[in-house]
């Protein structure tokens, strides 16, 4: 009968390539040959929470019980959106990193780790599972999900200066509004919960860092809304092209003020037009039938805060 060979001495854990120190190093290494910064204490929690976070915004969904504002994380992936996203100061939970060998990756990474934002490296068929299979290029930034005000927090001051907007879906043209709204010193602006656009990482783009300075509320029925205002001494006006007065002529407005603005080609909804105290139009002397809203709320607000004194 042959003897049986012994397996030898036991190899060393770092020569275990299943071993949980074998795998550290070898991310320590990914980490230091691409960029990325590997995890640090508490790094898998982190990570595994991240990535439901990330699961939940391809679901359209939130990711666990505790959430209460209805609001899921948003996915920006690509290169080029992802590093315009960070540029602009959009609120990251996460970055989402493949390889750090494209210039714009890495210069997403460095902004990233400025701002404390959590990098982490993924592979490839998992991001493209958390991507839900969209062109992502190596890299997805998960964006923190923005916490909306109550519509009566906006009531601050003697004389508090409210935009609401009606029937707005682009978050570009939200954005546009708050920025307006910043500039003119309104107390925030108040957007309806259904079929309307709310705070995404287009909103903090259009925004220009200006969603941080001026608050975001949620109203379930924006017309019930206006009524509130109202009982709580607001004068509510709508802009509307067949306003009795022009918005330079608004002199109820350096009082407690609402300025509703509608959308582009529509304007006001029905009921909404019903509920302002007065409807105010912009003269537009050339050949455009209508402004973006954006633009539109801008002027108003110019001349709000001109009869305000602001």
């Amino acid at each position: 009968m042959a003897k049986r060979k012994g397996r030898g001495p036991t190899p060393k854990a770092e020569d275990r390539h299943w071993h949980a120190k074998r795998q550290r190093a070898r991310a320590a290494k990914n980490a230091r040959r691409t960029g990325t910064p590997t995890l640090g204490p508490g790094g898998r929690e982190k990570l595994a929470e991240a990535r439901r976070a990330a699961e939940a915004a391809v679901r359209g969904r939130p990711a666990g019980a505790r959430r209460t504002d209805g609001e899921a994380p948003e996915l920006v992936v690509g290169r080029n959106p992802v590093l315009e996203a960070l540029r602009a100061g959009v609120p990251g939970s996460a970055l989402y990193v493949t390889s750090g060998t494209d210039e714009r990756v890495r210069e997403s990474i460095q902004l990233a780790a400025d701002r404390g934002i959590p990098l982490l490296e993924t592979a490839k068929p998992e991001l493209d599972r958390l991507t839900d299979g969209a062109v992502h290029q190596g890299i997805a930034l998960q964006v923190r999900p923005y916490r909306y005000a109550h519509p009566d927090d906006l009531l601050k001051g003697a004389a508090p200066l409210i935009v609401a907007v009606d029937g707005i879906t682009d978050p570009r043209n939200l954005g546009a509004i708050v920025r307006s709204a910043a500039a003119f010193g309104a107390s925030g602006v108040v957007v309806p919960e259904r079929r309307a656009a709310g705070v995404t990482a287009g909103t903090w783009k259009a925004s220009a860092g200006t969603l941080t300075a001026v608050p975001v509320a949620r109203a379930t029925n924006l017309a019930r809304q206006l009524k509130a205002y109202q009982q709580a001494g607001c004068f509510v006006a709508g802009l509307d092209a067949r306003g009795a007065v022009t918005v330079a002529d608004l002199e109820v407005a350096d009082g407690p003020f609402v300025l509703v603005v509608g959308s582009e080609g529509k304007g006001l909804g029905r009921l909404v037009a019903e509920t302002c105290d007065l409807l105010a139009t912009i003269p537009m002397p050339g050949r455009a039938e209508s402004l973006n809203a954006g633009v539109a709320a801008g002027i108003a607000l110019y001349e709000v805060a001109r009869r305000r004194g602001a």
